[in-house]
């Protein structure tokens, strides 16, 4: 949740900041400037040009553009809502490179990458999570007692068999075949990489359940393997038995005496469909991706053999291996790593986002009451979030965190919670999540408010963001709305500076058409002879929609070779457009100075915009006070051209 307070004090930072560290190089309008924000603009302006700029014409850009800045301000362009959600936005981009918790994220992405190095033998015991918090908590006290019926001596595969839910690994004594990095949870990744030998786990919790994990034997990587197959399915059906192994080795005859038809028999006979499409070729694999037959059968071929059919518990394979790849680096995998990361719902994220609010609460004394958000998590619970319990809650003045010397109340807390409805089963894990979530917002923006006040290069970029943007609005305002609407004001410039807009060649004038035949441009003469002229090139282009082509045109000599033969005697050409057979202008002439505003109308924005800007430059040199410190100002040091 971000408070009007907090966006406030980002915008106001610009005329605060670093002010009580240095000194103040001048004052506009009763608001100090820092002399490192001066330095910065100064230097960044002068690496920019082609030579150096005297500090003595800068100081009075620079003037300038703080009074305009304060112009801005006075009119309260910085107070609208959609300025501050965009210097908002903003100051959290430019703050993301000083908040990113880098080095944990490259122990995570290192310790993955370390692991990659070797595939594990995974065991376990997996008692599936509901949507029941109630069921949850009594599965969790039946995994509590498989445990201790293992530490008391218990047999492991039995207890798999008769308790686990995990059906491709139950049958099996719980052995699930070797895995490696980032294909599992990041907590049952971790114990099954760091038990020994027949070891057994405590209970482990991943989002999809409960887990005992029984240590298994490690070996070097496999790597990746890329292959195509083609299935036969027969999921245990005993009747498809004997047809579907007859069709596998009739397929594998033929493959085998020609390997370029394995693709069209992927296509027309494979029961995976989604592979069979793209002639059963499959996404590069490494262990614990396939069921264990697969994936045995898969390593063992070499690069470009044709495996023999074999079975699996899904039915009759034939693959056809391509290529291999060793091990990933670090390199390797971090665009994989940083994507899941990246998802609110990995595991690894919420690793990244708990460190980072430790690291934040530290340094900002922050104080989470966990007491209170489990106290909401337990009523959340009984009936789930819903809109009584918003309502209940909605003007809750109790603590929840406290930030330094900021309370953060638990109505605040509900209302960053938008509203969301959560049913029972899942409320209270939702509740602790979000609270956990609004609390690392609030340490976040705290670190940036620190960042304005604490690191100069970020709060100069933030700042001449901002007083940039609210140049800009005014300017708008100010000047270029305003010379483009105020058609009075340049119909009276034009007038009073005619002479300044005269040709050195004249122009033709008119209406340039193309028709697509004789009769139609004829029609179209006809028609235009009683229509007034400022609807002219509307209404032709909506009677005439594709047989006619409309523009008004001024144009001199040589700009268009139609208008050159129709006014300047040029030689006959063809239409511009194939659709049309013949052109022709109306209202043609040739003028040789502006007729009026619109024919020079760019040009005469342009000037009045120029005026206006004076005029306005004018007018702030006398609105607002402007206070030079010149001993400050010799001593800014123009950094050396790169």
């Amino acid at each position: 949740m971000k408070t009007k307070m907090i966006v406030g004090m980002g915008l106001s930072a610009c005329a605060l900041a670093l002010t009580a560290k240095e000194a103040v190089i001048m004052t506009v309008n009763g608001s100090d400037v820092p002399k490192s924000e001066f330095e910065y603009l100064y230097n960044k302006n002068s690496q920019q040009q082609l030579a150096p700029q005297p500090i003595e014409d800068y100081v009075e850009l620079f003037k300038l553009y703080k009074l305009k800045v304060a112009d801005a301000r006075a009119a309260g362009l910085d107070t609208t809502a959609a300025f501050r959600k965009e210097m908002e936005q903003y100051r959290h981009d430019l703050a993301a490179p000083y908040l990113a918790d880098s080095t944990y994220i490259y122990q995570l992405l290192d310790e993955a990458a370390e692991r990659a190095k070797e595939e594990v033998e995974a065991r376990h015991i997996m008692l599936f999570k509901t949507r029941d918090a109630a069921q949850n908590a009594v599965l969790k006290n039946r995994a509590d007692s498989l445990l201790k019926v293992l530490k008391s001596g218990g047999d492991f595969e039995k207890l798999a068999a008769e308790y686990s839910g995990d059906r491709g690994s139950n049958t099996k004594g719980g052995r699930m075949g070797y895995i490696t990095s980032l294909q599992y949870p990041y907590a049952f990744e971790t114990a099954a990489y760091s038990l020994s030998e027949d070891e057994i786990s405590d209970v482990v919790e991943s989002p999809m359940g409960y887990h005992i994990l029984k240590g298994g034997k490690h070996r070097p990587a496999s790597g990746e393997v890329l292959a195509s197959h083609i299935l036969i399915m027969t999921q245990g059906d005993a009747s498809k038995e004997e047809s579907a192994k007859h069709l596998i080795d009739s397929l594998y005859n033929i493959v085998k005496a020609d390997p370029s038809k394995f693709d069209d028999l992927a296509r027309r006979f494979s029961d995976d469909k989604g592979s069979g499409r793209e002639g059963g070729k499959l996404p590069w694999f490494g262990a614990g991706r396939m069921v264990p037959e697969f994936e045995t059968t898969a390593f063992a071929l070499a690069d470009g053999a044709i495996s023999q059919p074999f079975k699996t518990q899904f039915g009759y394979h034939i693959i056809y291996r391509h290529d291999h790849r060793t091990a990933n680096s670090p390199a390797d995998l971090k665009p994989r790593f940083l994507a899941m990361v990246s998802s609110p719902q990995d595991p690894r994220s919420k690793q990244i986002r708990r460190h980072q609010t430790e690291t934040l609460e530290k340094k900002n004394k922050g104080k989470f009451n966990t007491a209170i958000v489990s106290a909401l998590a337990s009523d959340a619970a009984k009936e789930g979030l819903d809109s009584a319990f918003y309502a209940k809650y909605a003007a809750d003045t109790r603590e929840v965190a406290s930030i330094g010397k900021r309370k953060y109340p638990v109505k605040n807390l509900i209302s960053y919670m938008g509203g969301v409805k959560v049913p029972a089963a899942m409320a209270a894990e939702a509740v602790e999540d979000l609270a956990e979530a609004y609390y690392n917002g609030q340490l976040v923006e705290a670190e940036e408010e620190n960042l304005l006040l604490t690191k100069p290069e970020y709060a100069n970029l933030y700042c001449e963001y901002v007083d940039g943007s609210l140049l800009y609005e005014v300017s708008v305002q100010k000047v270029w709305d305003k010379a483009a609407k105020d058609e009075a004001g340049l119909q009276r410039y034009f007038e009073e500076h005619r002479d300044k807009y005269n040709w050195t060649t004249p122009r033709a004038k008119g209406y340039l058409l193309q028709a697509s035949t004789d009769s139609v441009a004829e029609l179209v003469k006809k028609r235009a002879a009683h229509i007034g002229r400022d609807s002219l090139v509307n209404t032709i282009r909506k009677e005439f929609p594709r047989e006619v082509s409309i523009m008004k045109v001024l144009e001199p000599r040589g700009a268009n070779e139609m208008i050159d033969n129709i006014m300047f005697g040029g030689p006959e050409v063809k239409p511009s457009s194939s659709r049309y057979t013949v052109y022709f202008m109306l209202d043609p002439r040739v003028i040789s100075a502006p007729e009026e505003l619109q024919d020079v109308k760019g040009a005469v924005t342009s000037d009045y915009q120029a005026l206006l800007q004076e005029e306005w430059e004018n007018e702030l040199r006398q609105k607002y006070p402007v206070k030079v410190n010149e001993k400050v100002l010799k001593s800014v040091k123009p950094l050396k051209k790169k």
